[in-house]
């Protein structure tokens, strides 16, 4: 175990930083513009990538910004839980700007520039967020990616859309204002820093209620991991565009919020002080409600993103319940499941779009026979769902599986019933959908005045993204060691 100064974690976050300037310049020439995105994306992973084999071998990366007082610094560390993160979001920004280029394309968006250099900030802040060494860096760059993806989400600037950018904006500025600075003050009150170390900062600090309490500042005040009541702006965030909604809903942001919640259990409170608390099991029951409920609400949404985000609302708490059962497995469930809800809910969401785009149809109820004009669009839609659901041998299987071994291991019942309610509920609110567009008959849209035969798959751009990020679904469901191994290394 030794630990490696490097520039690398900085050259990964800085260059976004360069993409965005870069984007911003060449706003007059899209391919220009659109060529620097997809350039940083790939230098992106490949800086990332390139970090694996120090951290799977046992090390851990460090490089200091900037120190302003003594436990108070902007530094970065990358240890095989921000490795995972920083994996997914890096490589997903390669597929999301491909298929954002297919798609804002198509729509003849407006604002594109804008939207771009947004992205290039939001996956700036996805990185450092990642590589965080501390509380303090982290909830830096919790806030910028919270102020870059306001722009993103009040990107049509409708009414609507300004509605939801203002309930987005409004949710997690309140809520990181209060309770997480909150929680922050105190851990750095009581340790004299907010480093995060591998057994937790806190783990010889004696058992009080304060510390209990301080710990639900943290899982509501990270509102973007959406426990409920703190969810509703994330349903809210679905009038943005569809690439939009895959980066919120499936990579960058609900992510950096369930991540963040992770480090507090893991490198905060570690395993020891939240079972002693019995911290671990009340949490466990708060999040299961959400896993239930988002699920519910999942059934009745007709529309399609409507209920892609609810099930990213149910979704995310399999991801804490998974960190908060405190079991070996749960635990390693829990954090691979950051990866394969990623890989998994992103097909969906380009699924989405590629609907769109293709017949500007946005509810379920219009997708009678729908798979039949786009059966590849359709089949990458079945895929993903078969993931949520759990069904082999798609990602979503090892993840559900290694949290029903660990809710056995804690000997919680309760938890393996919600773990089981929650599969059938995803099977009910997926299937349908793909029933419908499969084996139902084509019904005319006269509202639209569009005839079927003008229905066929999205262009080209939209449909490689999608088809590849299924794939990768089956692949991380038949080869997940690489997620695996660093999931090990995160509770070793």
């Amino acid at each position: 175990m030794q630990t490696i100064v490097s520039i690398k974690p900085l050259l990964a976050v800085l260059t976004s930083l360069t993409a965005a300037g870069l984007i911003l310049m060449s706003g007059k020439n899209p391919n220009v513009r659109e060529f620097w995105s997809v350039l940083a994306a790939f230098i992106k992973f490949s800086i990332v990538i390139s970090m694996a084999p120090a951290i799977l071998s046992g090390n851990t990366i460090e490089y200091t910004l900037v120190t302003f007082y003594q436990g108070i610094d902007i530094k970065f560390r990358v240890d095989p839980l921000g490795l995972v993160f920083a994996t997914i979001s890096s490589f997903l920004w390669i597929c999301t700007t491909f298929y954002s280029i297919g798609y804002m394309r198509s729509t003849k968006e407006h604002a594109q520039t804008r939207y771009y250099a947004c992205f290039a900030l939001t996956l700036l802040a996805a990185t450092a967020i990642a590589f965080s060494s501390n509380l303090i860096t982290l909830f830096v760059f919790y806030e910028m990616m919270s102020l870059a993806t306001v722009p993103l989400v009040g990107h049509k600037e409708t009414p609507e859309a300004i509605a939801g950018a203002r309930k987005y904006f409004l949710y997690l500025f309140s809520t990181s204002k209060s309770l997480l600075l909150i929680g922050i003050v105190a851990v750095y009150t009581i340790a004299g820093t907010t480093d995060f170390t591998s057994q937790g900062l806190l783990k010889n600090t004696p058992e009080s209620p304060l510390l209990f309490l301080l710990f639900f500042c943290f899982l509501f005040g990270f509102a973007k991991g959406a426990v409920m009541p703190v969810h509703s702006w994330l349903p809210a965030a679905m009038v943005a565009p569809t690439p939009v909604s895959a980066l919120l809903h499936a990579v960058a942001v609900v992510k950096a919020g369930v991540f963040s919640i992770l480090r507090v259990v893991f490198h905060i409170y570690g395993v020891d002080l939240m079972g002693r608390l019995n911290l671990g099991i009340t949490a466990a029951y708060i999040v299961s409600f959400t896993i239930i409920m988002a699920s519910i609400y999942a059934l009745t949404r007709d529309n399609l993103k409507a209920r892609l985000a609810y099930s990213t609302v149910s979704q995310l708490s399999y991801i804490i319940l998974g960190a908060v059962l405190l079991t070996p497995d749960s635990m390693v469930g829990g954090i691979v499941h950051i990866a394969n809800h990623a890989f998994s809910k992103i097909t969906l969401f380009f699924c989405a779009g590629s609907i769109y785009v293709a017949s500007h149809k946005t509810e379920i109820s219009q997708f009678s026979g729908i798979g039949r004009k786009m059966p590849w669009t359709m089949s990458a839609f079945f895929i993903g769902s078969l993931s949520m659901i759990g069904v082999p041998p798609v990602a979503g299987f090892i993840s559900k599986w290694y949290l029903v071994l660990g809710s056995i291991e804690a000997r919680e019942l309760p938890i393996l019933f919600v773990l089981l309610s929650s599969t059938i509920l995803n099977a009910a609110y997926f299937l349908p959908v793909v029933y419908k567009a499969f084996f139902e008959e084509f019904k005319e849209d006269h509202h639209h005045g569009g005839h079927h035969e003008e229905i066929h798959e999205a262009p080209y751009f939209v449909l490689a993204p999608l088809l590849f990020t299924a794939i990768v679904s089956i692949f991380l469901g038949i080869y997940p060691n690489y997620f695996l191994s660093l999931a090990r290394e995160v509770i070793r």
